[in-house]
């Protein structure tokens, strides 16, 4: 009888079990904008990326052994002409792309603000691509989210610019400066709005 008895309480667990996960799974869905995510600093600590609402924001994958690594200069340029205007930077490391990112976090941020002296946000080495792509870049890249800017990331230095309500209007391709005209137009006219 206690094995019986013992046998149906653990079907019981299990069922509440799978019937708790499905219910998270339910609410785990995908954000609806980039303000759903949290990511992860240089530094280790969280960063709701709805603490940049109503900012302009250029998202960059970035490398520092890359034939691209000199934007981080002209990324600091614009960062520096437009910040006080509600323009953030939001740089992520990847080491998708010839092993360009081989570094850690203290390696990366060292190389970026003694060689480049960047002041703009930097975050944890991450992942752009399958399989293990971070969940922000599934939604940047993704065509279902994204259908205009969606796509696989090319190489190090893709760009995101993001308007003041979270919405993706425009990308840039890897080997795109982002102090060209056409990209700190677009600033200025997201700036405006």
């Amino acid at each position: 009888m206690f094995f019986k008895y013992l046998a149906a309480a653990c079907i019981m667990a299990m069922a509440t079990a799978v019937i708790s996960t499905s219910a998270n799974a339910d609410t785990s869905a995908k954000p609806a904008n980039i303000y759903g995510f949290t990511v992860t600093s240089i530094d280790g600590s969280s960063v709701p990326l709805s603490t940049y609402k109503g900012d302009v924001l250029l998202i960059v994958n970035t490398a520092s052994k890359c034939g691209n690594t000199p934007q981080y200069k002209a990324m600091e340029d614009i960062y520096q002409k437009y910040k006080d205007k509600g323009f953030k930077i939001l740089a992520f490391p990847a080491n998708n792309f010839a092993n360009q990112e081989p570094g850690d976090n203290t390696t990366i941020k060292e190389f970026c603000t003694s060689q480049y002296h960047t002041t703009f946000d930097l975050f944890s080495k991450i992942s752009v691509k399958e399989p293990d792509q971070a969940p922000l870049y599934t939604y940047l890249t993704d065509k279902a989210t994204d259908p205009k800017f969606g796509g696989p990331i090319e190489w190090n230095f893709a760009k995101f610019l993001v308007s003041r309500n979270g919405t993706i209007v425009a990308r840039y391709p890897a080997s795109h400066f982002p102090d060209l005209p056409d990209v700190t137009g677009e600033i200025e006219k997201q700036l405006a709005k």
